[in-house]
């Protein structure tokens, strides 16, 4: 007895010697990058964008290239109207070639837009979740004619979680392209969790500025965002919103054009929380953005298909339609000096659990 005692002691000290070793190496190899940080502008262009010209944008989260219509993610958990509790299984993606099929299913969807200016999330430079696919390598050579601007939001060491199936090195970020001139880029860090564990899990929020000139003397800021969705009690979140708001503010005052893009992780809207067909309750991921919680003389542009078409699918399950629960939580806000519609795209979540979005819009003349 006292033999088996011994032998289960020296296991738990091994296990206690390794989580403490691996709990050492994280925190060696972490870090977060530091706010305002300028970003390169590869292939720049020269020309500039002139009052009352239509223009177009797009908006996507491609999530690595993973998320086709039978991908469920790890850390997503859901619960069912009925009160049973469900979780993703997948900490990366099925294979490579999965990941290679979304990204061009990905590209496809944006070059049947013709967009001027193209707003990526959750895309992928040399990560283990999606195989050391550079998904950002590839969508420049799709668009060889734009400029581009990327941010890293994701760098992280080793993650063994799940043990099943590790969610590995991360190198990811966003990525604009612009078929204009832009004169500076510059990326600004969101506030984000210093819990112990989430931390490392959770990516390095941030948000990407870019500030392209236009022919009246004013200039247009453009900001590809894409705040959180793990985030208990919503602390990090108001805190994101906040600094966000800030800056479209302090642009708006100068007399500045102001687009922003992304993936918000917000529902844009309370009663979209709940409008799609579902058998899943409200997740604990959505919160919610409405024009009430943004400076005076911004708006969150509506989609004409808003009611009909969602952009985001919970990812606990594989999706089924009718039942997977969906929101809108992907857009764009303006400015009141932007003249702007919006559409949903629909590609009902066939290689991502994003849908596009599509933004037309004019800068008005003073």
């Amino acid at each position: 007895m006292k033999r088996f005692f011994k032998i289960v002691a020296a296991v738990g000290l091994v296990g206690a010697l390794l989580a403490g070793g691996y709990l050492a190496y994280l925190q060696v190899n972490y870090y977060r990058i530091a706010d305002h940080q300028k970003l390169a502008i590869t292939n720049p262009q020269r020309t500039q964008l002139a009052v009352d010209h239509p223009y177009t944008a797009t908006t996507y989260n491609i999530g690595f290239g993973a998320y086709n219509e039978r991908y469920s993610f790890f850390m997503d958990t859901g619960t069912a109207k009925q009160g049973h509790h469900t979780r993703g299984k997948y900490g990366k993606a099925t294979s490579r070639a999965a990941v290679q099929r979304s990204t061009t299913f990905v590209i496809k969807q944006i070059k049947d837009q013709h967009p001027d200016f193209a707003l990526f999330q959750e895309i992928d430079t040399n990560s283990t979740r999606s195989y050391h696919v550079n998904q950002v390598r590839r969508v420049a050579a799709a668009f060889p004619h734009l400029g581009r601007v990327f941010a890293s939001n994701f760098h992280s060491a080793y993650l063994l979680v799940p043990p099943t199936d590790p969610h590995g090195t991360v190198r990811s970020g966003l990525l604009t392209l612009s078929r204009y001139q832009v004169q500076s880029a510059q990326r600004r860090q969101y506030p984000v969790s210093t819990h112990l564990i989430e931390k490392f899990v959770d990516l390095d929020r941030c948000f990407v500025v870019l500030t392209l000139p236009v022919q009246n003397g004013r200039h247009l800021i453009m900001i590809n965002s894409h705040m959180s969705a793990y985030d208990r009690g919503g602390k990090m979140r108001a805190a994101q919103l906040k600094l966000l708001t800030g800056v479209m503010k302090h642009a708006r005052a100068r007399g500045d054009y102001v687009i922003v893009g992304g993936d918000f992780n917000h529902a844009l809207g309370k009663q979209i929380m709940t409008h799609f067909r579902t058998n899943q309750r409200v997740p604990n991921w959505v919160s919610k953005m409405s024009n009430q919680d943004l400076p005076a003389g911004f708006r969150i542009v509506r989609a004409d298909n808003y009611w009909t078409t969602p952009t985001v699918r919970a990812t606990d399950t594989a999706y089924v339609p009718g039942k997977t629960y969906t929101t809108v939580v992907d857009g764009f806000i303006v400015s009141d000096n932007v003249t702007a519609t919006a559409h949903n795209l629909a590609t009902h979540f066939q290689e991502t659990d994003h849908n596009p979005v599509k933004l037309t819009f004019k800068l008005q003349a003073e």
